[in-house]
């Protein structure tokens, strides 16, 4: 492989700037920057090819094997100066190294052994993260939740299939133990938990994309005032002409940790005009595809047309501040009752956030419900007499091919590119 550089750190003036250097001549090539190349981590003056001093910087040494991508690494951490960067970079070209392309540090490191793909995505998210639940999500996914699961049905599938070969094996022989309530129990015990994790996929996957809210009414009801109070600034036009709000406004917040999009729609009700019932019809398929919804009544006590409430849903008094009403009341003009509502929208979420399981991405999902398929067959096989184990042997193979392509063992080429074009060059 050719020894790679890039900038790790964020591009622009900073206190310290880190470029990484990795492969088999990181060491050997670095060395020539400066006097020596210390045991670890040293201070040392970065020279360019000419001996020009460059800057002062911290050097770190990693060993092959023990670095982050598995092969010798040697970063260097110099004062931010576009200049003092531009300077090392451009040396470090000119000694023959390469810059590297996006992804490519941890593409080294899947290649290497030191993650499984499934640890890649996990810090792909953990980069990207932008709330607390979304970081510790992303974490345990990168430190090998979801791997070392796999690892476990992986064993106990591995262990079945061996004790239905020997069956297979010695099937014109006496066998002294009738091994399928063994096989049965690992079969049975590995789904049941590839099951519970394919059950919280759905939130796990809200978790790390982020829950939809739409907020519904009745023209006028006080949507837009309502989402300007929440977002803490005006990212919708508010008017008292009904029918203002036309397409649906979108805006992004982290509500106690959890990512949470809210969707300002169009009033709901029946109109002549063809640009606002368009608006309509798309604000009610957005309300149907959010994950939960706000209903807003309007001064009437009047809920939005052609919409009821779910279970989880909110319903609340929309102008609290000019008509008191039973139950929840909010006023987005003078901010009443907002952090009763907040409440109710922040503990709904949680509940159901808290069965979020490992698997975050669709494909995770797919792999273990095809591997679930597989031990659903590979168990009427099991019942139906030593005669079909072969057959069980096979379709528990096949989910173990299942949890290889959840890890990143096999059929994983179409997916690289996509993953790894989403990493900044310097990691």
């Amino acid at each position: 492989m050719d020894t790679i550089y890039a900038l790790a750190s964020a591009r622009g003036r900073s206190g310290v700037a880190v470029i990484r250097v990795s492969g088999p001549d990181a060491w050997s090539a670095s060395v020539r920057l400066m006097s020596d190349l210390p045991d670890g981590r040293g201070i040392r003056i970065v020279r360019n090819i000419d001996g020009t001093a460059i800057d002062e910087a911290l050097i770190l040494t990693f060993a092959k094997g023990a670095s982050f991508t598995g092969e010798e690494v040697v970063e260097f951490h110099t004062h931010g100066s576009m200049a003092v960067i531009a300077a090392l970079l451009r040396t470090l070209s000119d000694i023959g190294l390469r810059q590297a392309e996006p992804g490519e540090f941890t593409r080294r490191a899947l290649n290497n052994g030191r993650l499984d793909l499934a640890q890649v995505e996990g810090l792909a998210d953990l980069i990207d993260a932008e709330t607390e639940a979304q970081r510790r999500q992303a974490l345990r996914i990168m430190r090998g939740t979801l791997s070392d699961a796999s690892e476990a049905w992986r064993q106990d599938l591995l262990h079945a299939i061996a004790l239905l070969e020997a069956t297979i094996d010695f099937a014109d022989e006496d066998v002294p133990v009738d091994v399928t309530p063994d096989v049965l129990i690992r079969l049975r015990r590995t789904r049941t938990s590839m099951q519970e994790q394919v059950a919280g996929a759905s939130a796990a996957e809200r978790i790390r994309d982020g829950f939809e809210v739409a907020i519904i009414g009745r023209p006028n009801a006080g949507k837009s005032t309502l989402l300007n109070s929440l977002a803490g600034r005006d990212a919708a036009i508010t008017s008292e002409i009904a029918g203002t709000t036309r397409d649906v406004i979108e805006v992004r917040m982290d509500l106690s940790g959890l990512p949470v999009t809210l969707l300002d729609t169009a009033g709901l009700r029946d109109s002549d005009d063809a640009i606002e019932t368009l608006g309509v019809e798309r604000a009610k398929q957005r309300a149907e595809d959010a994950d939960l919804r706000i209903f807003l009544l309007d001064e009437d006590g009047l809920a939005p047309l052609g919409l009821s409430p779910l279970p989880g849903d909110i319903v609340a008094n929309g102008k609290g501040d000019l008509t008191p009403a039973d139950g929840l009341s909010v006023s987005g003009k003078t901010g009443a009752g907002i952090d009763q509502l907040l409440a109710a929208l922040t503990t709904e979420l949680d509940s159901r956030a808290a069965v979020a399981t490992s698997l975050v991405r669709e494909r995770h999902r797919l792999a273990l419900s095809g591997g679930i398929a597989a031990l659903d067959r590979a168990e009427v096989h099991i019942e139906n007499g030593s005669e079909w184990s072969e057959l069980a042997a096979e379709e528990m193979r096949q989910a173990l091919r299942a949890l290889d392509a959840l890890v990143g063992r096999v059929d994983v080429e179409n997916v690289l590119d996509v993953i790894f074009s989403s990493f900044c060059i310097g990691k």
